[in-house]
């Protein structure tokens, strides 16, 4: 099995269902309301893990009720939480408006997340005996940073989702091998709209890119090489909540078993694309057999959601 850490956040989803987002100053009426494990690091984590990855998550949960589902949670989807910490105080949580056509708006409270400033002994040789790390940017940027830098000392592939989007130090990008940002956050480092333009700008501070595109599928990008386009299945999207963290996990474990680049791709976009057709994050993520399932029939991906 792919031995993948996660270092990264963990979240509680409050999530509301509405027709539409509200605009600034308005109130609108919703029709639904759930609380849902989340966060990036998790969200991945738990992604990694039901694809077929053997999985451990570095980060913080706090000491109130939150923390203990978050970290149940996780437990039961088979993510090792023995170096995930618990902090006085609350949980992170992340506020989450999803409309009628699966789209959602999002505001991130950090809280226990903000705690990870620094790598323990344990999370150094957790990365170290790791054959992937996965890194986004709800952790303190620093503790990002020299979490990829040890993975990079050690010979471990790094692949980062620069979410929330910003800007990025160089030291960073020298320590990531693969970077996946979705449109916003490519054109957010490079200044460029256009996905292709800036997939290939990036080529410029790391080696590989991949560059989600939601409904239309990715790009891929690497130092020489042709530029490649994979389509995303044609799906009736429900709600599109971590969709990106579920390819991210899908794709580091195809990586991982050494699977064609490719391949890699059409099997993560797989899972993405059976994320969409179910609500929720963690709650939504398929297993290895519904990938594969979804990627033996179109009929899996196309049908709508029971």
């Amino acid at each position: 099995m792919t031995r993948i850490v996660v270092f990264g956040s963990t979240n509680m989803d409050l999530v509301a269902y509405a027709r539409r987002a509200p605009a600034r100053g308005e109130t609108v009426a919703g029709h639904a309301f759930r609380t849902i494990p989340g966060g990036k690091g998790a969200n991945q984590a738990v992604a990694a893990a039901r694809a077929g990855g053997e999985v451990a998550l570095v980060g913080a949960v706090g000491s109130d009720d939150f923390g203990y589902r978050l970290r149940d949670t996780l437990e039961h989807c088979s993510v090792d939480t023995d170096l995930l910490r618990t902090v006085e105080g609350p949980s992170g949580t992340a506020h989450i408006v999803v409309d009628d056509e699966g789209g959602n708006s999002i505001v991130v409270v950090p809280g226990a997340n903000g705690t990870v400033t620094s790598l323990s002994h344990g999370d150094e040789a957790l990365i170290t005996g790791a054959d992937l790390l996965l890194l986004q940017l709800e952790l303190p940027l620093s503790a990002v940073v020299d979490a990829a830098a040890h993975a990079r000392r050690h010979g471990v592939r790094t692949v980062l989702t620069p979410a929330p989007a910003q800007p990025l130090p160089p030291e960073l990008f020298d320590a990531t091998d693969l970077l996946v940002p979705n449109e916003h956050e490519a054109a957010v480092l490079t200044g460029r709209v256009d996905p292709h333009a800036a997939a290939l700008a990036l080529l410029d501070v790391v080696p590989e890119v991949v560059v989600t595109l939601g409904a239309a599928g990715c790009l891929y990008a690497a130092r020489g090489a042709d530029l490649l386009a994979v389509p995303a299945p044609r799906v009736r999207a429900v709600d599109t909540t971590a969709a990106g963290d579920t390819f991210v996990g899908a794709l580091a474990v195809a990586l991982g078993e050494g699977r064609p680049v490719p391949d890699a791709l059409t099997w993560a976009s797989a899972a993405a694309a059976l994320s969409v057709r179910r609500e929720g994050a963690s709650t939504s993520m398929p297993y290895r057999a519904e990938i594969e399932a979804a990627l033996g029939t179109s009929e899996s991906l196309e049908a709508d959601p029971a």
